[in-house]
């Protein structure tokens, strides 16, 4: 829920709109208590694992003419894909032939301005007296969506054609009835064909539902005040924004982060956030970014916009109310033909490595002129993802997939969270008993890392471990991410997280360590990997970290070596007493 606003911002809201600020208030969260119960419903009733258990899915209410009105706290960079296909979808049919019963649907990242293909978005329209108004959106991550790799995504592919069906803005139901044909045809490209058309029913489902719900809203309330609300919660959002964007000082900073590469090897590839401040003025300059990736790690401008909207929000105003105004406050500058603006056709499946990076820059940028309480060092920055496919015992094709945790950075006053998704990804894991359940894999091994976060006043969190066996039949495994030769940094001296990386553990064979930048590793029964996530940068000098909180990470097993070999002697012979003392208790 959306907090009330200060008394400043129901000053500036008294002044400048004829409505109070408690009114707008209470509609702001009538709007999103439609976009929260299309989630609920949308992860209750599906079938995926995926979905139902981690929770991939975003939902979110638009205008008739594109303009986001509310989001559901789920996955940030879904934003990127919803605004793309609503506008997508206006394009291609214009609102005045559009029917009760209409219902689109959409996935392509050039095409209709999604960020990957996996993330598809079934959007309906709102009627209201016999006139569009509103449209409700959902999207749901499928794991699957054809192409060479089982999970659609591989770190090296050449192409947006290695990546699985590209489906553009399309009307997929007609008077309520979905057409079965054009989802049989996308179902069928996919390896788990059953699943895909059972959850995108659900999504449907989900779309109609919010489509019920906002048009009883506009019928309560009068179509003529809902619209006049809905414009009132967006110019509010914009002028809540511009205030605080007048608070900072006006100036140029910048902020440079580092991939190991761009997905096929070679040189670092460098992430580049220029803010440009000036009075109520937030302008965003990515130059000097690295070429676009000839592997999948490209993002289009699309999944930028919900990338920004998403660091803007989040260090300037968490409270702010998730609509269009928050983008109307920024100006964007994407070089053509970088990682952030790729040249058709790249591929773009595993760009979210790519947003986790840009939320970092961003976040380094701001960081001079926030105070040191909104400050905090680096976190894992990563999605790091392990995908394994092949058949069950009965013949029948299946792709698991887990995106994993890592170390959260350090904050001036407070640890960095452990084993925790950052920045623009939300999603839950998948339960050990589900994984079993549900695929001829076993979970060996799921828990945090010692010595894997920052050192520091503060300390990092710490990155995460997961050992999968393969059990049954052969299966090939595939996993992205980055930070195996870079590290999250620390802030204000605070030491740098831990790397990850991926060990594989054949049943007849020794070990070895990889990158964990990898594509359709074969794997015989018995065989195990194994992914460890970084942690995230520590912050402050470690010296000045208190006894209590180091005897605390000795006797919790959280450092891995010796604490005398890093921190002052005297610090750490004292951290030893009172840990014995508590592990005594």
């Amino acid at each position: 829920m959306v907090n009330q606003p200060d008394e400043n911002d129901k000053a500036v809201l008294a002044e400048q709109s004829p409505i109070d600020a408690i009114a707008l208030e209470v509609f702001s969260n009538r709007l999103l208590a439609i976009a929260e119960e299309m989630g609920r419903r949308l992860v209750r009733s599906s079938f995926s694992p995926n979905i139902k258990e981690r929770r991939d899915c975003s939902t979110a209410l638009f205008t008739a003419d594109g303009r986001l009105i509310a989001q559901a706290a789920h996955i940030p960079i879904h934003l990127g894909s919803l605004f793309g296909a609503v506008d997508a979808i206006i394009d291609r049919y214009p609102i005045e032939n559009m029917k009760p019963g209409d219902a689109f649907i959409a996935n392509d990242a050039y095409l209709c301005g999604g960020t990957h293909l996996n993330d598809i978005s079934i959007i309906e329209p709102v009627f209201v007296d016999g006139h569009v108004h509103y449209f409700a959106a959902c999207i749901g991550h499928h794991t699957d969506v054809g192409g060479p790799t089982p999970g659609s995504i591989a770190p090296d592919a050449s192409s947006i054609f290695e990546e699985g069906i590209r489906i553009p803005a399309i009307q997929i139901s007609r008077n309520g009835e979905i057409d079965a044909g054009l989802l049989d045809l996308i179902a069928h490209n996919t390896r788990e064909p059953e699943v895909r058309k059972l959850d995108l029913e659900v999504q449907s489902a989900v779309s109609h539902f919010g489509a019920i719900r906002l048009a009883e809203l506009a019928s309560r309330e009068g179509i003529q005040r809902m619209n006049f609300l809905t414009d009132e919660l967006i110019r509010y959002a914009k002028r809540r924004l511009a205030g605080r964007i007048n608070e900072l000082p006006d100036g140029e900073y910048t902020h440079t982060v580092w991939m190991d590469d761009d997905g096929l090897g070679g040189d670092p590839l460098p992430i580049c956030a220029k803010l440009i401040i000036k009075g109520q003025q937030l302008i965003f300059d990515f130059a000097g970014t690295g070429n676009q990736s000839r592997g999948g790690f490209n993002l289009l401008p699309s999944g930028v916009k919900a990338t920004v909207g998403y660091a803007v929000k989040a260090l300037l105003d968490p409270e702010l109310p998730p609509n269009t105004g928050l983008f109307e406050a920024l100006e964007l500058h994407i070089p053509e033909g970088t990682i952030l603006n790729p040249r058709f056709p790249a591929a773009v499946g595993a760009r979210t490595t790519t947003c986790q990076k840009l939320s970092s820059a961003i976040f380094g940028a701001l960081q001079p002129v926030l105070p040191e309480e909104r400050t905090m060092a680096s976190s894992h920055d990563i999605l790091a993802s392990m995908v394994f496919g092949g058949e069950t015992v009965a013949g029948t094709p299946y792709v698991y997939l887990e995106t994993i945790g890592g170390g959260n950075g350090a904050l001036s006053n407070m640890d960095g969270m452990d084993g925790a998704h950052c920045h623009i990804t939300n999603s839950l894991n998948t339960p050990a008993e589900a994984v079993e359940s549900s695929y001829p894999l076993r979970v060996i091994e799921y828990s945090l890392i010692e010595g894997s976060g920052g050192i520091g006043r503060m300390r990092g969190g710490m990155g995460l471990a997961r050992e999968i066996e393969v059990v049954g039949q052969h299966a090939s495994f595939s996993s992205r991410g980055d930070n195996f030769k870079t590290s999250p940094k620390g802030a204000n001296g605070g030491g740098d997280g831990g790397r990850a990386r991926v060990i594989v553990k054949p049943k007849n064979g020794p070990q070895r360590i990889i990158d964990v930048k990898q594509r359709r590793l074969m794997m015989a029964p018995g065989d195990r990997v194994r992914m460890e996530t970084p942690g995230g940068g520590g912050f402050g000098e470690p010296h000045s970290r208190s006894p209590d909180h180091l005897a605390a990470d000795i006797a919790d097993d959280r450092l891995s070596s010796d604490v005398t070999e890093i921190y002052p002697a005297a610090l750490a012979q004292d951290a030893k007493r009172r840990s014995s003392l508590l592990k005594s208790r």
